[in-house]
C-alpha cells in the first residue's frame, strides 16, 4: 500500500495493493491496524454507497458538529472527488485538493474531520462508497456551494446535475465561525 500526503494536511491518497492473475484481482479495501499505522483512525461506524450517473454532482457536504472523516472509494465508474478545508486558523483554509478515483485505479481518498467533501461523476452507474467515521446527523448537516468563487474548484468541465439544497448552498464567506471548525496544531476542535 502506498500512502500520499495532499497538499492538505491530513487530506490524504491511498494506492492499496493490487493482486491480479487470470480469475481477476484481490486487495484490501480496510485494515485497521495497517491504516492506523498512517495516521487513519482505526474505527470506522458508518459505510455508505451512492449510485450516480455522468454529471451529478454531490456536495460540498460536512458536518459540524459530529463532523465525519470519511474514506472513499469508487467501486464501479469514475469521480472527481474533492476536499475542502474548513479548519478556521488553518494554513490552508479555504483550500481545496482533488484526486480522480475510479475503479480501474483502486485509489482510495482519505478526507478527515474539518473539511467539505464533495465529487462530480465522471461515468454512469457510478457506484461510490465511504466508510465514515461519525454517523450521519441530519441536524450537523451542512452544505458549502460547489462553485464559489473563492474557492475556485478547477471541475472537469460538465454541466453539473445538483440537489435543489446544493444548488442553494452557501457561499464559505456566508458561513459563521460556528458553523466552521478550528484548527490547533494538535488536532481539529469543532467550533462552538
Amino acid at each position: 500500500m502506498q500512502i500520499r500526503q495532499t497538499d492538505l494536511e491530513g487530506v490524504l491518497i491511498i494506492e492499496p495493493r493490487v493482486f491480479h492473475d487470470d480469475r481477476g484481482f484481490f486487495l484490501e479495501q480496510w485494515h485497521a491496524e495497517r491504516y492506523r499505522a498512517h495516521g487513519l483512525p482505526g474505527q470506522f461506524v458508518q459505510d455508505n454507497l451512492s449510485c450516480s450517473r455522468r454529471g451529478v454532482l454531490r456536495g460540498l457536504h460536512f458536518q459540524n458538529p459530529q463532523a465525519q472523516g470519511k474514506l472513499v472509494t469508487v467501486l464501479s465508474g469514475a469521480v472527481f472527488d474533492v476536499a475542502v478545508d474548513l479548519r478556521v486558523g488553518s494554513p490552508t483554509f479555504g483550500r481545496w485538493t482533488a484526486v480522480e478515483l475510479t475503479a480501474e485505479n483502486r485509489r482510495q481518498f482519505y478526507i478527515p474531520e474539518g473539511f467539505a467533501h464533495g465529487f462530480l461523476a465522471l461515468e454512469n452507474d457510478t457506484l461510490v462508497q465511504y466508510k465514515c467515521t461519525a454517523p450521519y446527523a441530519p441536524t450537523a448537516e451542512q452544505s458549502l456551494r460547489w462553485d464559489d468563487p473563492d474557492i475556485a474548484i478547477a471541475w472537469p468541465d460538465l454541466d453539473p446535475v445538483l440537489s435543489p439544497k446544493d444548488a442553494a448552498a452557501p457561499f464559505l464567506r456566508e458561513l459563521s465561525e460556528a458553523q466552521l471548525f478550528t484548527y490547533a496544531p494538535s488536532g481539529l476542535v469543532a467550533a462552538e
